[in-house]
């Protein structure tokens, strides 16, 4: 949902050409912020390989750029939906809630263009809960809907964690799919600490340990984790699966 209203994105690559389409109020500045969304603002020139397995990947994926989204609220939902849950569980309270309160996105009326600030902030407690949602999630979302223009003009990390529900995960799953913040570490993830020290030293860590691997990379550390997730190293899984929650059925 954009500042002038619901709007449809269709990328396409042809060739070595992206092709851009846009239906709706918003097509305009979606269309506007193309380049931005592909990474034209990432420029990692300054960017030094330390470890093998980066330069490997640098070679690989050289034409990986950050890019952002430019709408910080957007971001803001799913990535509060996916704090301390399985991702199938945010998955499936996403889709409910689109589907519910989504409105037809233009020019594809089978898909959903997640609704605005104002509709987040007045949906009953039920739905929540319908959703799968329990009641911290849904306050900090609806918190967030009330402030969500003050967000869109300061994304900052300190203004982010400002907010009741939001901590240093979020806060960086945030800035990097609005604003395309190179350096944003997912710190308290599940999976990041475990599958970086694997790739850079043959063994997990915890968040301490990932950080401190990180630190020579200051300024482009969620650049290189990017990278070492498309590298395919990652440590072998031992002991059960995390089971799936329903908070519906509470």
């Amino acid at each position: 949902y954009t500042p002038d209203g619901p709007g449809t994105l269709r990328l396409r690559l042809v060739g070595d050409v992206v092709e851009a389409t846009a239906w709706g109020p918003g097509a305009e500045w979606l269309l506007d912020g193309v380049p931005e969304l592909l990474g034209s603002d990432d420029v990692p020139e300054d960017f030094e390989a330390r470890h093998d397995v980066v330069r490997e990947q640098v070679v690989r994926r050289a034409g990986l750029r950050i890019g952002k989204s430019r709408r910080v609220f957007e971001a803001l939902v799913p990535a509060v939906m996916e704090q301390k849950v399985l991702g199938i569980e945010a998955f499936r309270a996403w889709r409910y809630l689109l589907r519910k309160f989504g409105e037809p996105a233009p020019g594809a009326p089978h898909m959903r263009v997640p609704p605005p600030p104002g509709v987040w902030a007045r949906i009953p407690s039920w739905e929540w809960h319908r959703a799968g949602l329990e009641a911290v999630r849904a306050r900090t979302i609806i918190g967030a809907a009330r402030v969500a223009g003050r967000l869109e003009e300061d994304a900052g990390e300190a203004r982010l964690r400002s907010l009741p529900g939001i901590g240093i995960w979020t806060a960086a799953e945030i800035r990097q799919r609005a604003v395309g913040d190179p350096d944003a570490v997912s710190v308290g993830d599940y999976n990041l600490p475990g599958l970086v020290g694997w790739a850079l030293v043959g063994r997990k860590v915890d968040d301490a340990g990932m950080l401190e691997l990180l630190e020579p990379y200051a300024g482009h550390r969620y650049r290189v984790t990017r990278l070492l997730e498309s590298s395919g190293r990652r440590p072998p899984r031992r002991g059960p699966r995390l089971p799936v929650r329903d908070y519906r059925s509470f």
